[in-house]
């Protein structure tokens, strides 16, 4: 598999997944707050790094207080937006360095590539946390294991 198939295929999963924790946190009477802004966080950095690659303007607080409907919306904004964007990406636009600043005001340059493998890593750190969140709440997490949804052809 190449490199750009293989991004494309990690998105897949990280979309997949982030779908299962929404579903989840609404089946929860009362989804624990917590997870609630860690679902919150893991989208709106999802949207920022889109914007940082396309050299567009933040959009979005990097930790926004959304709710359930909010996520939904933003989540399905954002899946659409990687689609597209991989889509269309090529070797060359997957080696390009981009300069950028974070939210603290500090100038850096990334690889796209090396964003990308952030972008996906970032949702699964978080993704776990929202599970031990969800557990000490007394509810089951969703199942977001990469090889489970890969044996089992869920993306």
């Amino acid at each position: 598999m190449d490199l750009l198939n293989h991004f494309r295929r990690l998105f897949d999963y990280d979309a997949w997944a982030n779908r299962e924790v929404l579903a989840n946190l609404k089946q929860c009477e009362s989804p624990p707050s917590r997870a609630l802004k860690f679902l919150a966080h893991v989208i709106a950095a999802e949207i920022l790094w889109l914007e940082r690659i396309k050299g567009e303007k933040q959009s979005l607080a990097v930790w926004p207080e959304f709710t359930l409907a909010q996520c939904e919306t933003q989540l399905e904004k954002i899946t659409r937006l990687w689609k597209d964007y991989l889509a269309g990406l090529t070797p060359e636009r997957l080696a390009q360095t981009i300069a950028y600043t974070n939210t603290k005001g500090e100038t850096f340059r990334s690889p796209v590539e090396d964003i990308l493998m952030h972008v996906v890593m970032h949702a699964a750190y978080h993704r776990g946390q929202i599970a031990t969140d969800t557990r000490a709440a007394g509810h089951a997490p969703a199942y977001t294991d990469f090889i489970h949804a890969a044996r089992s052809g869920l993306y």
